[in-house]
């Protein structure tokens, strides 16, 4: 928006304005070529503007501390808190609540889906011999070695529908918000405020969150998306689509987004986004959830067999990769939680997965080793406090 101040000069007739000084005249109007310059020029600053101040609070707010703010607090976290609070509070006073949620889904979309997706896989193409060592399935997990160019071109087009699948679902948000506000004039379908949420109020929607994510997202794919015996369309699109990346190489960077749209819509955005509409979410806290399931399917269809945490994101990937090969078998729930208690569970299951971790790291034995420690520690205590009894009575024998 071009700002104007007001200039008493512009109302003088013109014949004096020869006679004025240069600094209080009034200054010719705009050209064309400026006024469309202007038009054009300023929803690609203003959205720069927005991510640029809503980037600078992100950063300058120290995630553990906030999170852990009832219970320690120190002179430079809340200093943190204070400037985060007044960096959100005026890009949220200054900017058009839509156009802070917009730019913020997508600042997260890019920063922890495309990019990360694009690196991993502009690594596998330039290094191909290192990342097959580090791919679970080896060098069947490379899309684009030993690719002719039918399938380099086959592949492109599978990343370029991936990315517009994630700016189909901003724009189906975006709709969502207009729809609420300014058709039904309702309150906005996520909360866009300067009150900042609490880190329980955080922690609890995330919980809930994920768990009807995982609800949502089961139901839909399995009935919806696998009906295979009464040929819908959609869900033909879904295996023709999707299921095709089995025909051409297992699960790879940035084909967590690749489907059919309405499909993707389907699996992918509308068990993420309706948690967030019922529960009401704040911007923030949609942030984080959002942070948080970009870096799961970044990492899950990396084809990468070593994961920053190889409990969660590790068991996801594999049961990513069984439900492609198996052709759709089972495995239809993004965390395998709804698949343990249907029992569609390919492969290992998430009880599996807790087993293993277990075992790796020596639970068992760790407990025991801590059950011996509290034994014996009570078991002093009782000694001591007998000694104690013994050596009073004593002492008033005595007396």
């Amino acid at each position: 928006m071009v700002s104007s101040s007001y200039n008493p000069a512009c109302y003088l007739p013109q014949s004096w304005a020869s006679y004025l000084p240069n600094a209080i005249s009034c200054p010719p109007p705009p050209s064309y070529a400026q006024t469309l310059y202007s038009y054009a020029i300023s929803p690609f600053s203003s959205t720069y503007t927005t991510l640029r101040t809503m980037m600078d609070a992100l950063i300058g707010l120290p995630m553990l501390s906030f999170l852990l703010i009832p219970t320690m607090s120190s002179y430079s976290t809340s200093l943190n808190l204070l400037f985060f609070y007044l960096t959100w509070s005026t890009l949220v006073l200054s900017h058009p609540p839509l156009q802070v949620e917009i730019v913020a889904t997508l600042a997260v979309r890019v920063l922890f889906y495309i990019a990360p997706s694009i690196l991993f896989l502009g690594f596998d193409m330039l290094v191909p011999s290192a990342a097959e060592n580090l791919k679970a399935l080896g060098d069947s997990a490379l899309p684009f070695k030993n690719a002719n160019r039918k399938r380099a071109l086959a592949l492109l087009r599978m990343l370029g529908w991936s990315i517009f699948n994630i700016l189909l679902a901003v724009l189906i948000q975006a709709l969502v918000e207009l729809l609420f506000t300014r058709v039904l004039l309702w309150r906005s379908a996520l909360r866009v405020t300067t009150a900042l949420p609490l880190p329980w109020g955080i922690l609890k929607d995330l919980a809930r969150g994920y768990l009807l994510r995982e609800l949502i997202a089961y139901v839909l794919h399995r009935y919806m998306l696998h009906d295979w015996h009464h040929t819908i369309s959609l869900s033909r699109a879904h295996r023709d689509w999707y299921h095709a990346l089995a025909g051409i190489s297992t699960p790879f960077p940035l084909s967590a987004t690749y489907d059919h749209p309405a499909a993707y819509l389907l699996r992918s955005f509308l068990p993420t986004y309706i948690p967030a509409v019922l529960f009401r979410f704040h911007l923030l806290t949609y942030i984080f959830y959002l942070i948080l399931i970009s870096l799961e399917e970044t990492f899950a269809y990396s084809g990468y067999s070593t994961m920053p945490t190889n409990f969660i994101l590790g068991g996801i990937a594999r049961r990513t990769d069984n439900h492609l090969l198996c052709g759709g078998e089972g495995n239809f729930g993004p965390w395998g939680l709804c698949d343990w208690v249907m029992g569609t569970s390919v492969g290992a299951d998430i009880i599996d997965d807790v087993v293993a971790e277990a075992d790796k790291h020596d639970v068992p034995e760790k407990m025991e080793r801590m059950k011996d420690r509290a034994k014996k520690r009570v078991n002093g205590k009782i000694n001591d406090a007998k000694g104690g009894v013994r050596r009073r009575t004593r002492n008033r024998s005595e007396d």
